[in-house]
């Protein structure tokens, strides 16, 4: 059996935990291969909402094995009350069920520490981090002195380890930015204390994998964040420390691209994003509120980990365009196509004016981006509700004719359309 990858294809919180929520119902494994809890995938069973920042989407699926990929870093505090909140609703977190690769690396209150410095001395340059030790723990890991999570099978070694690990960031701290030094022994006593509960979890993340696609288990690799928040193909400097494109899902899990199957890209039927850099379709006023909602829905547009309220433009065709071509995206997954009901006429950006001409490409340099311009096709709107619709040919003649457009401009099928936040509002097959 094949894997198959959720990727984003924004700038994040496109609505991937739902989507991979639903894809696990067929799945035997779900992995989550990069990031950190700066993500947060949230997932609603008819009045339960489950909001989720470390353990694959797939936990809500009694019997589906879900893993933390070595891409991961792991703040172990945060991993632990995530799973006593779910155990007390009933999810098993067994060790039977949540795995945790030996190779992901561990957050510490020292790397939460330096990136809130790094970010307050930034000022007005900020990047917008989630101020979650992010960044501080891949540099560790990219500059090799970072703490492996297989070192969460010892707990006096661990203890050692992060005792070494705060005093050395103490000196950064201290030195370079003015704060108060951490507590290194308090610190230390913590995390001897999580590798107890943590070390049954402990897992061969890549042997796990191998053995489930040789005995012909389906596994699901899902993501955080979204393309343009990529190292490497976002938009730098302002995105996240790890890959969350389809190549991160192989290096995060340790699989080869022969055993890939669907590569599937959510994308809002929007355009959303949190934190600063360029933004073409970026709205504001009235509409941008109408976009964004109130923020007393759990769905509406508000960071599921800050809170922050998220930035709202058009759909940016020039970015699907982009998430197609360094992912090799065999569908889309559009959401939120609910939220445009009611307008008259539907804005979307198919290309950009930039210095005078007119591009479909996403360009890599920023400073071009922030000099691009939205250029708009007018779609016609719908007047009709339409989350109570669960199949293509009850959707308004417009809704419709939005779901064929995107199809038709980026050359790729839209294979699901969620009308709403419950499980239950997505037309499969669209």
């Amino acid at each position: 059996m094949p894997v198959d990858i959720v990727i984003g294809a924004q700038w994040g919180d496109e609505g991937k935990g739902r989507i991979t929520d639903l894809m696990a119902a067929k799945a035997d494994v779900v992995a989550r291969y990069s990031g950190g809890d700066n993500a947060g995938h949230t997932v609603t069973i008819g009045e339960a909402i489950f909001k989720l920042h470390l353990i694959p989407s797939g936990i809500i699926h009694p019997g589906v094995i879900c893993l933390i990929g070595n891409g991961v870093v792991l703040n172990p505090q945060v991993l632990l009350r995530e799973m006593d909140g779910l155990a007390a609703r009933g999810v098993d977190v067994s060790p039977a069920r949540l795995k945790i690769s030996r190779s992901a690396h561990l957050i510490t209150p020292a790397h939460i520490a330096l990136d809130k410095a790094d970010e307050a001395l930034r000022g007005g340059d900020a990047i917008g981090t989630t101020q979650r030790g992010i960044g501080p723990a891949y540099r560790d890991k990219t500059g090799r002195v970072g703490l492996r999570a297989s070192l969460l099978a010892d707990p006096e070694a661990l203890a050692d380890a992060v005792h070494a690990h705060v005093v050395e960031k103490n000196r950064v701290l201290t030195q370079l930015y003015g704060q108060p030094a951490l507590d290194a022994a308090q610190v230390a006593a913590g995390f001897a204390a999580y590798a107890r509960r943590l070390a049954p979890h402990l897992t061969d993340g890549a042997q796990l994998l191998d053995e489930a696609l040789r005995g012909g288990q389906k596994v699901l690799a899902e993501g955080a964040q979204g393309t343009l928040l990529d190292l490497d193909h976002g938009t730098y400097p302002f995105v996240t420390s790890s890959y969350p494109t389809a190549g991160g899902a192989l290096v995060g899990l340790g699989i080869g691209p022969r055993v890939i199957g669907r590569i599937v890209g959510v994308a809002k039927a929007f355009t959303s994003r949190v934190g600063s850099g360029p933004f073409p379709s970026e709205l504001a006023g009235e509409m941008a509120l109408r976009l964004r909602g109130t923020g007393e829905n759990p769905w509406d547009e508000y960071g599921t980990t800050t809170g922050r309220p998220r930035r709202v433009g058009w759909l940016d065709i020039v970015i699907l365009r982009h998430a197609l071509r360094v992912n090799s995206l065999t569908e889309l997954a559009l959401t939120k196509l609910d939220i445009l009901s009611g307008l008259p006429e539907i804005p979307v950006c198919v290309a950009y004016e930039l210095d005078g001409a007119r591009v479909t490409y996403f360009p890599s340099d920023l400073a071009q981006l922030g000099r691009a311009r939205p250029v708009y096709e007018t779609l016609p709107g719908w007047e009709q509700d339409i989350t109570g619709m669960r199949h293509k040919r009850a959707l308004p003649a417009n809704a419709r004719r939005y779901i064929e457009f995107v199809a038709d401009m980026t050359g790729t099928p839209v294979s699901m359309v969620s009308v709403g936040p419950d499980r239950q509002q997505v037309i499969i097959e669209a």
